[in-house]
C-alpha cells in the first residue's frame, strides 16, 4: 500500500515538473518577446554604433521568429516527454524488446539506444525546418540537404560505435562490482571523456569539418606572437569551413599540450580585423590560463558522481517503476528514466549555472583586454559577431539569466570599459 502511494505521489510530481517547466518555458519566451517588441521601435542609444535601423529590424525579426518556433518546440518536446513516461509505450517496448533480444547487458543498452535514436527522430522535422526555414530565410544557412543528412547518419554511427559500448560496459558494472557500482560507472565516463577529448581532434571533428593550416602572412604571425606572449603552447592554428554549413562564426582551442590546436572558423576571417581576431583569440586564451574549462570539468565531474549516486539509490526503489509502468527493477530502465526525467530538475538550476558560465566570460575579457592592453579591439569583434550574428540585444534579464551562457553586449562593453 505504502509501495503504491510512493508511486502516485511521484507520478503526480513528475507531470507537476512536466507542466511546470513547459509553463516557464513559454512564460519566459513570451516575456522576452514582449520585452524586444517593446524596444523594436529604434535603434536604443546604446547600439547605435552597433547596428543600423535595417539591421536591427532584421535581428529582431530573427529573434521573434526563433521565440515562436522555440514555443513550438517546448510544446511538442512536454507531449513527446509526457507520452513517453505515462503512455505505457516504455513497459510496452521494453516486454517486446526483452522477449526478442533477452535481457543481457548488450540488449538492455540496445534497448536504451533504440529509444534515444526513436526520440532523435522525432526531433528531425523541426530540426530540418529550423536550419532549411528560419535559418534560410535570414541568410544564415548555407549547408545542403545531403550535408545535413550525412551528419545525422554520421552522428548516428559515432553514437553506435562510441556510446552504445560504453552502454554495455556500465551495464556490466552492475553485475561486477555489486553495491559500488555507480563510483566504477562514474570512473568508467571520466576515462571515457578524457579519451575522447584526446581523440576528438584528430578522428571525429575531420569527418564533419575540413582543417586547414592558417595561410602565412600577417595574421599567422600575428596570432603566433600573441600565443607566445601568453605562453600559450599550440601546435598549430588551424581554419574550419564553419560557412559549409552556416555563416555564424566562432573560434576555439582543442586538444591538450603539445596536441593543443587553435581553430578559426573560416567565416570569423572574414567578418574581423587582425586586431580583432587576435582579440578573440586573447578572450580564448584567457579561458586557459584561468582554468575555466578544468573547473567546468570538475564541477560536472562532481556532479555525475552525484546523479550516478541518486539513480543507484533510485534503482532500488520498486515505486521508482511503478510510477511508469514497469513491473519490476531494472538498471537499464532505471538509467533511461532517469534521462528522461532529469531536465525537469536542471532546468530549475540553470541560472545558476549560467551565472557561473557569464562570470567566467568576464574574467576572460579581462585577460584579453590586459593582454592586448586596450578594450577596443575586443569591443569592436564583439559588435561585429553581434552585427553579423544578428544578435538579440535587448534580452529581458530573466531570460537571459536561464537561457544566456554569456553576457549581453552591453554587459560585456561596461565591463571591458571598467564602468
Amino acid at each position: 500500500m505504502l509501495r503504491c502511494g510512493m508511486a502516485s505521489y511521484f507520478g503526480a510530481a513528475a507531470a507537476v515538473l512536466i507542466v511546470g517547466r513547459a509553463i516557464a518555458q513559454i512564460w519566459l519566451e513570451r516575456l522576452n518577446r514582449r520585452f524586444v517588441l517593446a524596444h523594436s521601435s529604434e535603434v536604443p542609444e546604446p547600439f547605435r554604433a552597433v547596428m543600423d535601423e535595417p539591421t536591427f529590424r532584421k535581428a529582431t525579426k530573427y529573434t521573434l521568429a526563433k521565440t515562436s518556433l522555440n514555443q513550438v518546440e517546448i510544446v511538442l518536446d512536454t507531449i513527446i516527454l509526457g507520452l513517453a513516461l505515462f503512455s505505457g509505450f516504455l513497459p510496452w517496448f521494453f516486454r517486446v524488446f526483452t522477449a526478442h533480444f533477452g535481457a543481457s547487458a548488450s540488449a538492455l543498452a540496445a534497448f536504451i539506444f533504440t529509444v534515444g535514436v526513436l526520440l532523435a527522430i522525432v526531433d528531425l522535422p523541426l530540426s530540418w525546418y529550423a536550419q532549411f526555414r528560419l535559418e534560410e530565410r535570414f541568410g544564415f544557412n548555407t549547408t545542403t540537404q545531403k550535408t545535413w543528412c550525412l551528419d545525422r547518419i554520421k552522428g548516428l554511427v559515432l553514437a553506435i560505435l562510441l556510446g552504445y559500448p560504453l552502454l554495455i560496459l556500465i551495464l556490466k558494472l552492475v553485475d561486477w562490482m555489486g553495491q559500488s557500482w555507480w563510483f566504477w560507472a562514474w570512473v568508467t565516463m571520466l576515462a571515457f571523456q578524457l579519451i575522447l577529448v584526446l581523440l576528438a581532434p584528430v578522428l571525429i571533428m575531420p569527418l564533419f569539418n575540413k582543417f586547414t593550416p592558417l595561410p602565412e602572412g600577417s595574421l599567422r604571425e600575428r596570432l603566433l606572437k600573441l600565443a607566445e606572449r601568453t605562453r600559450f603552447r599550440a601546435r598549430s592554428i588551424q581554419v574550419m569551413d564553419g560557412s559549409k554549413r552556416s555563416r555564424h562564426s566562432n573560434a576555439f582551442f582543442t586538444g591538450f599540450g603539445r596536441f593543443r590546436k587553435i581553430v578559426l572558423f573560416d567565416t570569423l576571417t572574414q567578418q574581423l580585423g587582425e586586431p580583432e581576431l587576435e582579440a578573440v583569440l586573447a578572450h580564448e586564451i584567457g579561458h586557459y590560463k584561468k582554468k575555466h574549462l578544468i573547473k567546468m570539468l570538475v564541477f560536472s565531474g562532481f556532479a555525475s558522481l552525484a546523479g550516478l549516486y541518486l539513480l543507484s539509490l533510485v534503482a532500488q526503489q520498486p515505486w521508482f517503476f511503478e510510477t511508469f509502468g514497469f513491473q519490476s527493477t531494472n538498471i537499464a530502465v532505471a538509467l533511461l528514466l532517469f534521462g528522461l526525467l532529469s531536465g525537469l530538475f536542471t532546468f530549475w538550476f540553470s541560472p545558476i549555472g549560467h551565472w557561473w558560465s557569464r562570470r567566467y566570460e568576464y574574467q576572460a575579457d579581462g585577460y584579453a583586454r590586459e593582454v592586448m592592453n586596450e578594450p577596443s579591439s575586443l569591443i569592436g569583434a564583439l559588435r561585429k559577431l553581434n552585427e553579423k550574428n544578428l544578435s538579440n540585444l535587448t534580452p529581458h534579464p530573466f531570460y537571459s539569466a536561464f537561457y544566456y551562457s554569456h553576457p549581453t553586449l552591453l554587459e560585456r562593453e561596461r565591463a571591458l570599459a571598467g564602468s
